[in-house]
């Protein structure tokens, strides 16, 4: 692989994956920014809808080590990070690693199983490590989750708890296909069979400098007292029962550094707040018992009635 720029590295990622998943354009620019940010994604979405493709194809762009784990009701904690068997040959217990030891996790359909599996995750979304019977085993750098949930009104679901979705960064949906892509797909000519051609525009030492880089893009305190104001809004928010939590309010301002950052600046300003705030917040608030408005009005509420500047 040739060094490219971030700058032209970005372009050319984005470029390769746009020829698998057609018309998401937006949505891939913010899978980005979210990893560049050192996040984890969740894509909450029917089923059919490009999920995994997407997945797939950031893998490869990425050029990172990749790991598909399909959650299922069956599913047990050690079959997500490993366990400790005995040798007969050496007489002694050894920890054989599950798929969870990768750079790029895909958790498919994260909500079938039960919550004490989805548990296995938490560990190593929030510190990068797991811990065996009192062990502490680090993962790779870098170490990515992304993970696709099926609408809750679907059989077979269980809720993910609020300690589970508190470790996604962002939370995205890809949504129906515009009818010209789907017309594509119909006819055939699907961007499936290009996954396997994608070529890398990154590596992991230099996705390990895009993010030292990411973290160094400036962010004015008027900009953080904004950011506090709107953090402050949730918990006094009558419809809510909970407001944003610190790592909340931490996750954009990270992802409003990414994003500032694709867009070929060093400094973040209030367009790259409002356009991430809903991907960053929904799956965060808490509702309160009697009320039945959507996240995503009560976060766009807050943005057209706070002011940038208090």
């Amino acid at each position: 692989m040739n060094k490219l720029s971030p700058s032209d590295a970005i372009s050319q990622a984005l470029a390769s994956i746009g020829e698998v998943i057609k018309g998401k354009d937006e949505s891939l620019k913010k899978s980005l920014a979210c990893l560049f940010a050192g996040g984890h994604i969740l894509f909450e979405d029917l089923p059919g809808t490009g999920k995994t493709s997407v997945a797939q194809a950031l893998s490869k762009v990425l050029g990172l080590e990749y790991s598909r784990i399909q959650f299922t009701s069956d599913l047990l904690p050690s079959d997500v990070i490993g366990s400790v068997i005995f040798e007969q040959t050496n007489h002694r217990f050894s920890f054989q690693k599950g798929p969870l030891f990768t750079q790029l996790l895909l958790a498919d359909e994260i909500n079938r199983s039960s919550p004490k599996t989805q548990s296995a995750l938490l560990e190593a979304m929030a510190e990068q490590q797991v811990t065996v019977d009192g062990e502490t085993y680090p993962l790779a750098q870098p170490f990515f989750v992304i993970a696709t949930q099926n609408p809750k009104t679907q059989f077979g679901t269980f809720a993910l708890p609020e300690s589970q979705l508190d470790r996604f960064m962002l939370s995205l949906s890809l949504g129906y296909p515009d009818l010209s892509s789907e017309k594509s797909l119909l006819k055939g000519e699907t961007g499936r069979e290009k996954l396997k051609y994608l070529q890398a525009s990154f590596s992991a030492e230099s996705l390990e400098s895009i993010k030292v880089l990411v973290a160094a893009v400036h962010v004015s305190d008027s900009l953080i007292d904004y950011i506090l104001r709107l953090v402050t809004q949730t918990r006094e928010h009558p419809q809510l029962e909970y407001g944003i939590s610190p790592r909340g309010a931490l996750a954009i301002t990270h992802a409003a550094k990414a994003w500032a950052f694709i867009h070929h600046r060093d400094y973040v300003i209030p367009e790259d707040i409002q356009a991430l705030l809903l991907n960053a917040w929904q799956h965060r608030l808490i509702h309160a018992a009697s009320s039945s408005v959507e996240a995503r009005t009560i976060i766009r509420q807050l943005l057209d009635e706070t002011p940038v500047n208090g």
